[in-house]
């Protein structure tokens, strides 16, 4: 399954673009499936609700409400727990006077997506957020994953039959049954999620009006798209004025366009990776519009296309230098907002407003960190065997 998420500046036409994904994949043979959180009855022509609708020959979509997933879970939950919470006296909640928190589209998102990998698609096409909310949306099975298996060690689960016994023995209540069912069930989930978003045919589209603050987001993307090893595709400059025919008020705005163009054809414009959008002088309404922007369907994801789209690789320096060097690639960074800490078996890394933490691969693991450098958009770490841990050669 060719899985693409859609994502750029607030207001760029992000849902539009994603709509016009789809349509295109549909109109190549493809069985397409939009996914969005925003309403799309005026847009696509048609009214769409949580289940695929059918919109062309082989397009269909559905809408994410986060509200009735809240609603859901959270019944879903009060119910597995409904003994505990008798025995407590507690109140069961209704349906009617249930009201979603903060937060709970990203968890909505992440069940549409793992709902969607389930199903017979050839094209999943996803109209994310805003870029910084879309990243850490995207990031969070990863982090919810690692949370819980430090909270919920699987290895504890072992010792399941021995916990009335250690309750008794050391006077405090130990984990019931339930709570690593919840562990494995919510693991199992995001593991899918996480599986779809890290598969080889999963990139990221982003969507951007041609201009100065949209130049300095797209740079910041292209870091934390780095950061978090996600490919883009294509880069598609939005509503894009013509440069022909147009008044003395229009000059202006065309010609601010396209010098803001040109820098993102120079910069991204590799293999095709830079395909425009046209303005339509409306905001579209229905498949025949969506077709009139020239948004291309998704491609085979080739290595390269965009900055920022080389995997994490470990070179082997041992015979000359007797060093491990990790190359991160970071496009966009700058120095001054790196940060690299290593601890235990993983490395934290800042770099400027994202974080993450990630898993030192194996042979690194029994290595210390003897230093790093950025240079052209790639991070080295270098990593010294340790030889207390290094398997010593004959």
């Amino acid at each position: 399954m060719r899985t693409v998420l859609v994502t750029g500046p607030g207001g760029a036409g992000r849902t539009t673009v994603a709509a016009a994904t789809a349509q295109a994949a549909a109109r190549g043979g493809a069985r397409a499936l939009l996914l969005s959180a925003d309403p799309l009855d005026a847009l696509l022509g048609r009214p769409v609700g949580p289940a695929p609708t059918a919109i062309a020959d082989g397009f269909w979509a559905a809408g994410i409400d986060s509200g009735e997933h809240f609603r859901t879970e959270l019944l879903g939950l009060q119910e597995r727990l409904a003994t505990g919470l008798d025995l407590l006296g507690a109140r069961p909640l209704a349906d009617e006077e249930i009201t979603e928190l903060p937060g709970s589209g990203q968890f909505a998102l992440l069940h549409a997506l793992r709902r969607a990998a389930e199903g017979d698609w050839d094209v999943v096409v996803v109209d994310l957020p805003p870029l910084r909310e879309a990243l850490a949306v995207l990031a969070l099975p990863e982090q919810l994953r690692r949370y819980l298996r430090r909270l919920v060690p699987k290895e504890r689960q072992a010792a399941r039959a021995l916990r009335p016994l250690m309750a008794q023995l050391a006077g405090i209540p130990m984990p019931a049954h339930w709570l690593y069912e919840a562990a494995a069930r919510w693991d199992e989930g995001l593991a899918a999620v996480q599986t779809l978003i890290e598969a080889p045919g999963t990139t990221v589209r982003l969507v951007a009006e041609p201009g100065p603050a949209a130049a300095e987001a797209l740079r910041s993307a292209r870091t934390g798209l780095g950061l978090f090893g996600l490919r883009a595709d294509t880069l598609v400059p939005n509503r894009v004025l013509p440069g022909d025919d147009t008044g003395p008020w229009l000059a202006t705005l065309v010609a601010q366009q396209r010098k803001c163009l040109e820098e993102w054809y120079e910069e991204y414009g590799a293999d095709g990776a830079v395909r425009e959008a046209a303005h339509l002088g409306r905001d579209p309404r229905g498949p025949d519009d969506l077709a009139r922007l020239g948004v291309a369907p998704p491609a085979e994801p080739a290595p390269g296309a965009l900055p920022g789209a080389a995997e994490w690789t470990v070179e082997d320096r041992l015979s000359e230098e007797k060093l491990l060097v990790w190359h991160v690639p970071l496009p966009g960074a700058v120095k001054s907002d790196l940060g690299l800490v290593r601890r235990d078996d993983e490395l934290l890394l800042t770099v400027g407003a994202f974080r993450r933490i990630v898993p030192l691969p194996s042979a690194l693991r029994r290595c210390t960190v003897t230093g790093a450098g950025l240079t052209d958009g790639v991070l080295r770490v270098r990593f010294a065997p340790d030889p207390a841990l290094w398997p010593r050669t004959p």
